[in-house]
């Protein structure tokens, strides 16, 4: 070796300890889901939307079990009594029960809601998957179709495919899926073309996983995300849109019920300050009951969020130093 190339201890200057601390990774290593949930409850609003949705589903459950009125018996010498002990949100005309029909009405709607929400994903999923991974002519001729239909308002899909399976729970989930995969489709395709050639996938490749176990276990977790935070929009919209079809008549029929079949009916009585009971208690539950999944749907957006994750830790460690030098 040169003796130019040569170095002695003089030749190195020593680190100080302050930038060597500044240099260490402090923040404590943790799985992705389980700092999420964490974020998810630290936020007031999402704990304040979950016990509202938990509460709603007890009640859809438990309510018209305990309530000693059927949802579907009629009593004309109680009718359009005003809410008391006996009847909490009073009786419609025929002299049903309002607090039965209400739940039992909630209790549809949620299972549209969630149903209805996750169907037209599922159906998007399998086909968005088919078309990315496959490529080639497949890909083009469902992309077409996706282009087709979503030229159409899926107003019109309802219509048609209701009219043909009749007004019921299981047609407007039905309805749903087919009138609604197409965004779910074109979005997972982008997200297979995204990954497909990804190192871990080439990897997945190589040692013989096939195009499934690719899809659903290398893929799909990293857009897993991105999916919740649709899935939980999504519900809303579905809620929303059993009240329109209801509204125009294409709802659940009778003897079933639904929030939306409760307000469509109680819009007749709306100037009518004796029956107005019968318009405002299935309002406020689907009214609330739209606002807790959009605003928990917001809440899990931000929890996802890594950005905003690391600006909330730097935010406690702030608030913490801050403490210690106040305590000082």
């Amino acid at each position: 070796m040169n003796g130019k190339d040569e170095k002695t201890t003089f030749d190195f200057t020593p680190v100080d300890d302050s930038r060597r601390d500044s240099e260490q990774i402090v923040r404590p290593s943790v799985r992705y889901w389980p700092e999420v949930w964490k974020r998810l409850l630290r936020n007031r609003l999402a704990d304040v939307c979950i016990v509202i949705i938990l509460i709603m589903i007890l009640l859809a459950i438990f309510a018209p079990i305990l309530s000693p009125y059927s949802y579907t018996a009629t009593d004309l010498l109680h009718t359009n009594l005003k809410p008391s002990l006996e009847h909490l949100f009073g009786t419609d005309v025929t002299g049903r029960d309002m607090w039965t029909r209400v739940w039992v009405g909630a209790r549809a709607s949620l299972v549209i809601g969630f149903l209805g929400a996750l169907a037209p994903f599922i159906l998007g999923t399998v086909i968005g998957a088919i078309a990315g991974w496959c490529g080639g002519w497949v890909d083009m001729a469902i992309m077409r179709i996706c282009d087709i239909m979503l030229c159409i308002p899926s107003l019109i899909y309802l219509i048609l495919l209701i009219i043909v399976m009749g007004g019921s729970v299981r047609s407007l989930i039905i309805a749903m899926a087919l009138s609604g995969w197409m965004g779910s489709a074109r979005s997972f395709r982008g997200r297979v073309l995204q990954f497909k050639n990804r190192e871990f996938t080439l990897a997945a490749k190589v040692q013989g996983a096939g195009a499934g176990r690719i899809i659903f276990r290398h893929i799909l977790p990293n857009i897993l995300g991105n999916i919740v935070v649709g899935l939980s929009s999504s519900i809303p919209g579905a809620i929303f849109t059993e009240a329109g079809m209801a509204y125009i008549g294409l709802g659940v029929t009778p003897p079933g019920v639904s929030l939306g079949q409760l307000s469509t009916d109680g819009v007749s009585y709306f100037l009518i300050p004796s029956k107005f009971h019968l318009f405002l208690w299935p309002s406020v539950v689907i009214t609330v009951m739209i606002f807790a999944f959009f605003m928990l749907g917001n809440c899990i957006r931000d929890a996802l969020d890594p950005r905003l994750r690391d600006e909330e830790y730097n935010a406690r460690r702030l608030r913490k130093l801050k403490r210690m030098k106040a305590h000082a």
